[in-house]
């Protein structure tokens, strides 16, 4: 389990960044990711869970949500697993704040709206599927900085609103490598969880009080198993999300193995009506079992993932979490958990 508790678990994250007694850290970081283009002095705390205007909106659950000390709004995000439209959430989730800034009914043509940052912290590389083919070319492409922009000068169109994602199997840096403050912070994220004590290229007094407060050793008896838990379901989230990717990886090879023999036995028939019967048959063989293959695999994925969410609801929700964090970390409703 190492010696200290690992920030990348929701318990961890939590921990470290969400409580009242250790903001600082919270505001180092954030002004680490800043770097001077702003500086936060305090932050006060507000509820992560947010309902929608309406019965039929969804409601959404922060991990984090900050007001700063010149009333900047900012969700901070830890995301365990790969999300296909994690972008289209970061837009939504900053949408709905945004939304809620004004108040219903108020007339006049005041628009003024807070500043709103979505800060992700990532453990996977967001734009591995990335279609377009063009990589990005940055000395630092484990970090996203994203303002609204004019595509024709680059100009800052509106200042107001930014994403900062950090992407860390992306982040490789060696301590002598580390030239920023946040290059400490990263590199102290993916690595805490494997230290033994405060290494010297780190500094002491920025990072001095993680080490004092994230003994393991240190953690009451509730505290150890709510991290006991959270770790177990980041293993078996990592488990269900490796499984699929090998499955599906497996099922990539063997259906252009049979879609090459069947290919090149068409080819070898005779020309004429022959080869078209020939190759409608080896098509419509190899298509209709990689289908069932495909449909057969995903569904008992499917099931089987969601066995372990409502095991590891179930338990977490007789550990006495909170009904919102179980649903957040387990991928169900909250009707679903509330039910168990």
């Amino acid at each position: 389990m190492g010696r200290y508790v690992d920030p990348r678990t929701d318990f961890g994250w939590k921990f470290y960044f969400g409580r009242e007694d250790n903001k600082i850290l919270l505001i180092e970081f954030l002004n680490s990711l800043f770097h001077g283009e702003k500086t936060i002095s305090d932050l006060r705390y507000k509820p992560v869970e947010q309902d929608g205007d309406y019965e039929e909106m969804r409601r959404v659950v922060f991990d984090l949500h900050c007001i700063g000390s010149d009333g900047e709004v900012f969700i901070i995000e830890m995301q365990q697993l790969f999300q296909e439209f994690f972008k289209d959430r970061a837009v939504y989730y900053t949408s709905r704040l945004i939304n809620k800034q004004l108040a219903r009914g108020k007339k006049g043509s005041d628009y003024y709206l807070p500043e709103v940052y979505f800060i992700g912290i990532l453990e996977f590389d967001m734009d591995r599927n990335r279609s377009s083919g063009i990589s990005r070319v940055t000395e630092r492409p484990y970090f996203y900085d994203v303002a609204l922009c004019d595509k024709l000068t680059k100009e800052i169109f509106y200042d107001k609103l930014g994403y900062k994602m950090i992407s860390l199997p992306l982040f490789n840096k060696q301590p002598e490598e580390l030239k920023t403050v946040m290059d400490q912070w990263l590199y102290l994220l993916k690595h805490l969880s494997t230290m033994d004590r405060l290494p010297t290229f780190l500094d002491k007094r920025i990072f001095g009080l993680i080490f004092e407060i994230g003994e393991i050793g240190k953690l009451t008896e509730e505290e150890l198993m709510s991290y006991e838990a959270s770790l177990k379901h980041k293993r078996d989230a990592e488990s269900v999300f490796n499984s699929a990717k090998k499955s599906g990886e497996a099922l990539g090879h063997a259906t252009g193995l049979a879609e090459g023999h069947a290919k090149g036995l068409a080819k070898g028939l005779a020309e004429g009506k022959a080869k078209g019967l020939a190759e409608g048959k080896a098509k419509g063989l190899v298509e209709g079992k990689a289908k069932g293959l495909v449909e057969g695999k995903a569904k008992g994925l499917a099931e089987g993932e969601r066995k372990k969410a409502l095991e590891t609801a179930k338990a977490f929700k007789e550990m006495g979490l909170p009904i919102a964090d179980i649903a957040k970390g387990t991928g169900l409703s909250v009707e679903e958990v509330e039910k168990l």
